[in-house]
């Protein structure tokens, strides 16, 4: 039963649209990352990085001009989001 959970686990993580699984995104996402593993546009990423986190953002942090994201925050995020839906 092992590898059918495995199985059932690399599904879970698979983006429909390109063949991403969270284990092959980079440690620190950009807004593109995150928008194609969603299957969204980089604009409305951009607009959920402007939410609070508390209100269901996603939490991110600055370096320059640009928006960065930290893998495990993603997806704790995304697990969040999960949860609250049941």
């Amino acid at each position: 039963m092992q590898t059918d959970n495995n199985n059932e686990d690399e599904r879970k993580e698979k983006n429909s649209s390109k063949g991403t699984t969270l284990n092959e995104l980079p440690e620190i996402l950009s807004a593109q990352n995150i928008a194609d593993y969603l299957s969204i546009s980089r604009a409305r990423v951009y607009e959920l990085f402007q939410i609070k986190n508390s209100s269901g953002g996603i939490p991110n942090f600055s370096i320059g001009a640009t928006r960065r994201v930290v893998k495990i925050d993603f997806i704790k995020w995304i697990e969040k989001l999960k949860a609250e839906s049941l």
